[in-house]
């Protein structure tokens, strides 16, 4: 495929497939992904790379939202208005990701993630149990607002970590468990990566054939992860989040260090 050689496209298949499963599990599947394209083919415009995840991630997470649905009772009234929002919001992200420098967002989403994994570890029962009492009617426009608006632009514009965000923020806002918030993540997700994926197209920052062969695996690990998610439950999800929170920390880290 263009630009990739067999080992790469190797390489970028079982990532993908990996990356599938970590989505559907709790996100942050972009994280593995975004940087496998980016040496699997030197030189990728930014914004390609972006665009060709996207082509993969969406049919990972609409995998992911399906099986959720499915097995598990979403919260509509949240996902749904966040997940409308969300198309255009990440759509505005996409179209200035070219304008707007990663180098920019760095310092700020590596103090949010310090922060988030602080919260989690200092609180061990948060998405364990779920707590109604939290869905209040000005809690649930929060959410809404958060997540259609402020995470989906944030993906849009950079895009890895977003799902671990949207998990975080559902279960603090609206006192979702682990397992149900990752639910409504996908589905709003789904409509981060439609937005953007239409805007990254239609500029031609889309590798077609490659996206869609890493779409196949990406659909396969995020069945798995869904499924295995459903099946362990909020103690499984809460140790995988603080796993990809601490390599996002790492990996941003890592970034903004050699940056310099």
């Amino acid at each position: 495929m263009r630009g990739v050689d067999v080992g790469a496209l190797t390489t970028l298949l079982a990532v993908a497939a990996l990356a599938g499963w970590v989505d559907a599990v709790v996100g942050g599947g972009g994280l593995l992904l975004l940087p496998a394209l980016l040496v699997a083919a030197p030189g990728v415009p930014v914004a390609t790379a972006l665009g060709t995840n996207k082509l993969a991630a969406i049919f990972g997470t609409s995998t992911a939202a399906v099986t959720y649905a499915r097995r598990t009772k979403l919260d509509w009234v949240v996902a749904g208005p966040a997940a409308g929002l969300a198309v255009v919001t990440a759509g505005l992200g996409a179209a200035l990701a070219g304008a707007v420098p990663a180098g920019a967002y760095r310092p700020v989403v590596l103090v949010v993630l310090v922060a988030v994994a602080v919260f989690v570890l200092t609180r061990p029962r948060l998405g364990v149990v779920a707590a109604p009492s939290r869905r209040t009617r000005a809690r649930v426009v929060a959410a809404v607002v958060v997540a259609g608006l402020g995470i989906a632009l944030y993906d849009g514009l950079i895009g890895p970590g977003t799902g671990t965000f949207l998990v975080l923020a559902f279960t603090a806002l609206v006192g979702a468990d682990f397992v149900h918030a990752s639910a409504m993540a996908k589905v709003v997700n789904a409509g981060t990566n439609l937005g953007a994926l239409v805007v990254f197209g239609a500029s031609g920052h889309v590798w077609w054939a490659l996206g869609a062969a890493m779409a196949v695996c990406n659909v396969a690990g995020a069945a798995v992860g869904a499924r295995m998610a459903l099946r362990r439950g909020a103690g499984f999800v809460r140790v995988v989040l603080l796993v990809v929170v601490l390599a996002l920390v790492a990996r941003l880290g890592y970034d903004q260090w050699t940056a310099r």
